[in-house]
C-alpha cells in the first residue's frame, strides 16, 4: 500500500472516530432534554467552535436520514422514543393496508390503514407515528420517508386507451407504474417486465419508471428465474474487474505456497456433497492413533489466500453476501473460476486449506484442537447416496470398489453418532423439516418434487462441521479477538406461549421445568427438543416442527457472542463454507492473523456493521430461493385439476385451512365457503375450523383428502376442494 494510501486510510478511520464522538455527544445532549431542541440550542449546548459547527449539522442531517432523530416543524430535533415515532420497514398487504416493523426489537408491529400509508411502499425505511394502542396492537400513521427500498418493479406490461403502465408481480407494491411513451422499451402487451423507478409516487401521483428489461411471457418456464433474480435485486453478473482477477489467478498452488503449511496429502480424504453440487469447499479425514485415540480432520478451502481484502473479488463477494441457490442454477459468491476449479476441492489435484484438527477419546470427548494452513489432495469425490449405500445399505459393489475408504467411512459413522448422541444430550434442537427437491426434465420443466433424503451421510458431515465451528469459535473467544459469531437468541416468551397453547390443543402436554415448581413453562432447548421427539412419526410431525421453527428468531451473524439456542451452544461460528458464504471467508482471516501472531485490526464496530449487511442477505437469500420453489410448485400442479392427494392440514384461518399434501411438497387451501354442509366459525384460541351444526372440526395436524379445483400460477395460488377427512 502507498503512503498516500495508508494516509488516506488513517484519515478515514480519524473522521470516522471523530463522527462516533460527535454523534453520542450530540444524541446525549437530546437525552437530557425534555423537548424537542432548535438547531441553534443544540449548537451552543455543545458548546463547539465555529469551525467545528459546520460538521455538527452535516451529523444532524446524517442523523435525521438515519432516523436516530426526528426533524419536525419549526427547524426543531427531537428524539423518536420522546415522541410516539418508531423508525421501521413497511410490509404492505395486498389488501391495502400495511404494517411498520419497528428496528428496535422488543416493540410491537404498527397497522397503518391504507390512507395513512400515503406515499409510502412495500419495503420503505420510514417513521411512523403510534396515534392509538388497541387491543390488537398499535395503530399509527406514516409521516416520513427515510429511504426509499424499491428501486425496480417486476410486473406485467399493460397498455391503456392513451398510457402504459406496469402492474407489480409482487402484490405487496400496490400502485401500478406509470410508463411515458419512449421509455417502454418496444415492450408488448402481458410481457413481463422490469421497470426502474424514476419517481416516486406521491399523495396525488402514481410512481412512474422505464422498461429497463423485458423477460418475457408468463407462460414460459424459463422466465421464473429472471423474475426471482430482479425482483430479489441478486447481483448477477461479474465486473469486467473481479472477472479479470479471477482470471489471472494459477489453475493450481505452486510448491512455493505449501511452505509452512502443514502436508495432508497422504492422508485418505474425502469430500461428501449432493450429486448436484459443484462448489466443493470442505474435506474430511480420520486416523486412529496408538492409544486409541481419533484423530479427526476437517480441512476446508483456503480461499483467502486467493481472495485479498480491497480487490474486485473481495467487494463484489461481500455485497452478494452467499451464494443463492435455483433449482437449475447458482449465482454463486465468485466467478467460476474460484468456486468450480481454484477453490474446488476436486480430488487427486493439490488443494490449499485451513484445516482444524481434532482429537476424541473413545467416548467421543474432546481431547485437543489445532488449527493451521494446510495442503491436501482429496482421494475421492463422495455423495451422500453413495456413501448411504456403503454404510447403511451394504452394498457389496460400492464397499467393494470404495474398500480403500472403507475404515475412514466407518470410523466417521460412530463418531458422528456419538457427538450427535452428546450435541442431543446438551439440549439441541433437531427440526425434522425436509428439504424439497424439485426434479427438472431436459426442458426445465418440473417433474417431480420429492422429500430429499437426510441420511447418515448427512448426519456425519453436519456434526463434523458442527464440530469445527464450536472449536473455532471457542478459540477466538479464547483470544478475545474482535471476531463474527454465528447466534441465535432464545425464542420471546409470546412466542413461547403461543406454541404451548398450539401443542395443548394437540393432545401434547406443556412442560415443566424438571424440578416440579411453579408453573412457568420451560423454554429450554431441551424441553423443545422433547415434544419434537414426542411427534416423531405423527401425522403432526412435519406441521408441529414448522410451527416450532416459526416461532423461533432468526439464526443470524454478530460480532457479539450471545450463544446458539438451537444448538445449545455456547459458541459458534460459520467457517466451513468460505466458496459460498461471505461471514466465513472473515472467520478465515481473522483465525489466520491470530495464527501468525499478527494484530487484528478491525474494530467491533465495523464487523458488527458487516455482520448486519450479512445477515440481512441471508435473508434475502432465503426469501429467493423459498419463492422460486413456490413457483416451481404451482407450476407443477396447474396440470392437476381433478386429480386426488392425501395431505394434512398445516394451517387455520378464518376464511378456511391450508393442506400440505403427503407425497409432494405443495401447499394449497381449502376454503370455508367450499364447505358447503354446514357453516363454519374460526374459533382461534383452539387453532380450528368448527360446524355450527354438525360440530364437524378441522383443526391443524388432521389428516384429510383433497381434490385440486383451481390453480392460479399469476398469483402462485392454489384451490383445493374437500375430498373426506
Amino acid at each position: 500500500m502507498t503512503m498516500i494510501k495508508m494516509r488516506k486510510k488513517r484519515d478515514k478511520v480519524k473522521e470516522v472516530r471523530n463522527r462516533g464522538l460527535f454523534t453520542e455527544e450530540i444524541l446525549q445532549t437530546m437525552r437530557e432534554e425534555d423537548r424537542p431542541l432548535l438547531l441553534r440550542e443544540i449548537l451552543r449546548r455543545l458548546g463547539l467552535q465555529k469551525e467545528q459547527r459546520g460538521r455538527a449539522r452535516e451529523i444532524l442531517r446524517e442523523l435525521a436520514d438515519e432516523g436516530k432523530i426526528v426533524r419536525i416543524r419549526g427547524n426543531r430535533y427531537g428524539l423518536p422514543s420522546k415522541m410516539s415515532l418508531i423508525i421501521g420497514k413497511v410490509k404492505a398487504h395486498p389488501n391495502g393496508y400495511g404494517f411498520v416493523i419497528p428496528e428496535k426489537e422488543g416493540e410491537g408491529d404498527v397497522f397503518i390503514s391504507p390512507r395513512n400509508l400515503k406515499e409510502a411502499m412495500h419495503g420503505d425505511r420510514v417513521v411512523a407515528r403510534i396515534e392509538s394502542i388497541r387491543k390488537k396492537g398499535k395503530e399509527g400513521s406514516v409521516i416520513r420517508i427515510l429511504e426509499r427500498k424499491t428501486r425496480k418493479v417486476v410486473g406485467r406490461f399493460m397498455r391503456g386507451k392513451n398510457y402504459s403502465y406496469v402492474i407489480p408481480e409482487d402484490e405487496r407494491i400496490l400502485q401500478e407504474v406509470f410508463i411515458p411513451d419512449g421509455e417502454t422499451k418496444r415492450a408488448r402487451p402481458n410481457q413481463m417486465v422490469v421497470a426502474e423507478i424514476t419517481r416516486y409516487p406521491t399523495e396525488r401521483a402514481r410512481p412512474e419508471g422505464r422498461v429497463s428489461h423485458i423477460l418475457g411471457y408468463p407462460d414460459d418456464p424459463e422466465i421464473e428465474p429472471q423474475i426471482i433474480i430482479h425482483k430479489y435485486d441478486l447481483p448477477h453478473r461479474f465486473s469486467s474487474a473481479a472477472l479479470k482477477e479471477a482470471q489471472h489467478l494459477p489453475p493450481a498452488p505452486s510448491p512455493t505456497e505449501y511452505r509452512e503449511r502443514v502436508d495432508l496429502r497422504d492422508i485418505p480424504t474425502f469430500t461428501i456433497d449432493g450429486e448436484n453440487a459443484k462448489d466443493f469447499d470442505d474435506a474430511v479425514s480420520i486416523e486412529r492413533e496408538k492409544d486409541g485415540k481419533l484423530k479427526l480432520y476437517v480441512s476446508i478451502s483456503d480461499v483467502s489466500h486467493y481472495v485479498k481484502e480491497e480487490t474486485s473479488l473481495d467487494e463484489e463477494a461481500y455485497v452478494r453476501g452467499t451464494s443463492v441457490y435455483f433449482p437449475d442454477r447458482a449465482i454463486s459468491m465468485f466467478p467460476p473460476e474460484l468456486s468450480n476449479q481454484i477453490c474446488c476441492l476436486h480430488p487427486r489435484l493439490d488443494r490449499l486449506t485451513l484445516t482444524t484438527e481434532l482429537s476424541y477419546d473413545e467416548n467421543g470427548e474432546s481431547k485437543e484442537v489445532r488449527f493451521y494452513p494446510s495442503v491436501i489432495r482429496s482421494h475421492e469425490r463422495l455423495t451422500y447416496t453413495l456413501v448411504r449405500k456403503i454404510l447403511v445399505d451394504g452394498d457389496v459393489e460400492l464397499r467393494n470398489k470404495f474398500r480403500h475408504l472403507l475404515p475412514s467411512l466407518e470410523l466417521m459413522a460412530n463418531l458422528s453418532q456419538e457427538l450427535r448422541r452428546k450435541r442431543m444430550g446438551r439440549g439441541a434442537i433437531d427440526f425434522d423439516l425436509p428439504e424439497p427437491e424439485v426434479i427438472l426434465n431436459l426442458q426445465g420443466e418440473t417433474e417431480d418434487i420429492i422429500r430429499a433424503e437426510r441420511n447418515l451421510a448427512h448426519q456425519i458431515i453436519e456434526e463434523f462441521m458442527i464440530a469445527a465451528n464450536e472449536a473455532v469459535a471457542h478459540f477466538m473467544k479464547e483470544k478475545g479477538c474482535p471476531f463474527v459469531y454465528r447466534v441465535h437468541e432464545p425464542p420471546q416468551k409470546e412466542s413461547i406461549d403461543e406454541f404451548r397453547r398450539f401443542i395443548s390443543h394437540l393432545g401434547y402436554k406443556s412442560i415443566r421445568p424438571d424440578h416440579g415448581m411453579g408453573k412457568e413453562f420451560d423454554h429450554s432447548p431441551k424441553a423443545f427438543q422433547k415434544i419434537l421427539s414426542d411427534v416423531k412419526g405423527r401425522p403432526e410431525e412435519r406441521v408441529v416442527n414448522d410451527v416450532l421453527l416459526r416461532s423461533m428468531k432468526w439464526a443470524k451473524y454478530s460480532a457479539k457472542n450471545i450463544g446458539h439456542f438451537g444448538l445449545a451452544s455456547e459458541g459458534y461460528t460459520h467457517f466451513t463454507s468460505p466458496i459460498r458464504r461471505y461471514p466465513d471467508l472473515i472467520v478465515h482471516r481473522l483465525l489466520k492473523r491470530v495464527l501468525s501472531n499478527r494484530e487484528i485490526k478491525i474494530s467491533e464496530e465495523t464487523l458488527a456493521q458487516r455482520a448486519d449487511h450479512l445477515s440481512n442477505r441471508e435473508r434475502v437469500a432465503m426469501e429467493a430461493e423459498r419463492e422460486i420453489l413456490d413457483r416451481y410448485r404451482v407450476r407443477f400442479m396447474k396440470d392437476k385439476i381433478g386429480e386426488e392427494f392425501e395431505g394434512i392440514i398445516s394451517g387455520v384461518t378464518a376464511f378456511g385451512f391450508f393442506v400440505e399434501l403427503r407425497d409432494i411438497f405443495v401447499e394449497g387451501l381449502v376454503r370455508v365457503t367450499s364447505l358447503h354442509d354446514d357453516y363454519y366459525h374460526y374459533h382461534e384460541d383452539k387453532y380450528c375450523l368448527v360446524g355450527e351444526r354438525t360440530h364437524k372440526r378441522f383443526r391443524i395436524g388432521d389428516p384429510i383428502k383433497v381434490k385440486v379445483e383451481r390453480v392460479d400460477v399469476e398469483r402462485r395460488h392454489i384451490d383445493f376442494g374437500l375430498v373426506g377427512k
